[in-house]
């Protein structure tokens, strides 16, 4: 038997069986970390909604927030492990929080939850506002090396992807930087955009509508790969070489979920983000589809703790 015609079996006896939840009389459920509308609560919805038909039922997205994500985590931790609740998990809970020093952290990420599906790529966009006098990356850091600690960046807050995605960039290009942290990307970009910030790292998703409307000016995309919607932006590795940033947005389970449980979520997410209406969707929030399996997807986010584990090190970050 082919590989191809094994795999083709084993999607024909998942899709196959009962219902997830029905057995135990639950619904299905994702858990989100983050407020409804935020790209974490984007990916929960669409991935709900794509997942319907091959397991039988709509799970029920619940934004459980605070704690930086973590109570929705720690609620899935704590809930039932029958595979009727899942959680989003974003690269940030799983990569960079167990890593920073000081953190407190309710659970632990590697031992208490299990990877089943990576859902789509988040790339980085490096952005300015409309009004800068930057018009690209190497005129900011021209500047920036002009004027040492003169220039700043906002981030989401400290500890962030962004915050650290501005500590390489200054590290890497060799420049110093003013570090602004905010209480999330929305006013972290609104500052970008009214001038009183001077840079920002951020998903893509956070400023692909200001970047339409021309409230902000796209220097470079974060990743080698760039982005359909925007062919002609420069890519942040080839200006800075070695550094690239890059987003992920998953959906993970309880510890002692069975691994029936695990393949059906995964292959009822990799069939649904064949849909070209959903990924479409996805694109238009600044996500690429990205699938990857149970085992794809943990050695993701083993790579990137160490990479990010490393940034932090290197910056000398404790949580505040």
């Amino acid at each position: 038997m082919t590989r191809r015609m094994a795999a083709a079996l084993l999607g024909a006896a998942l899709l196959a069986g009962p219902a997830l939840g029905q057995t135990a009389d639950r619904p299905l459920r994702i858990i989100a970390g983050y407020a409804p509308g935020g790209t974490s609560d984007i990916t929960a919805r669409l991935v709900a909604e794509g997942v319907a038909a091959t397991l039988g039922q709509r799970p029920v997205v619940e934004n459980r927030t605070g704690a930086n994500g973590f109570i929705a985590a720690e609620a899935v931790v704590r809930g039932p492990t029958d595979g009727s609740t899942v959680l989003q998990c974003p690269m940030g809970n799983m990569t960079i929080s167990p890593e920073m020093p000081g953190m407190h952290i309710p659970i632990d990420v590697a031992r208490d939850l299990v990877p089943i599906a990576n859902v789509a790529r988040s790339s980085y966009a490096v952005v300015v506002g409309a009004r800068s006098p930057y018009r690209s990356m190497e005129d900011f850091l021209t500047a920036a090396r002009a004027r040492p600690g003169a220039l700043s960046y906002a981030s989401a807050g400290a500890g962030t992807a962004q915050h650290l995605s501005g500590e390489r960039l200054k590290a890497m290009a060799r420049i110093d930087l003013l570090h602004v942290p905010y209480r999330g990307a929305a006013p972290a970009a609104l500052d970008i955009i009214a001038g009183r910030a001077d840079l920002l790292i951020t998903n893509l998703g956070d400023v692909i509508r200001q970047i339409q409307g021309g409230e902000m000016r796209l220097l470079a995309m974060g990743d080698a790969d760039g982005w359909p919607d925007f062919p002609d932006a420069p890519r942040l590795p080839s200006l800075v070489p070695g550094l690239q940033v890059l987003g992920w947005f998953g959906i993970c389970g309880p510890r002692g979920m069975p691994q029936e449980a695990v393949s059906r979520w995964a292959e009822a997410i990799r069939v649904a983000l064949q849909d070209a209406g959903l990924r479409r969707r996805l694109l238009d929030n600044g996500l690429a589809p990205f699938f990857e399996d149970p085992e794809s997807f943990g050695r993701t986010i083993a790579r990137d703790r160490a990479v990010w584990g490393e940034a932090i090190r290197a910056a000398g970050i404790r949580a505040e």
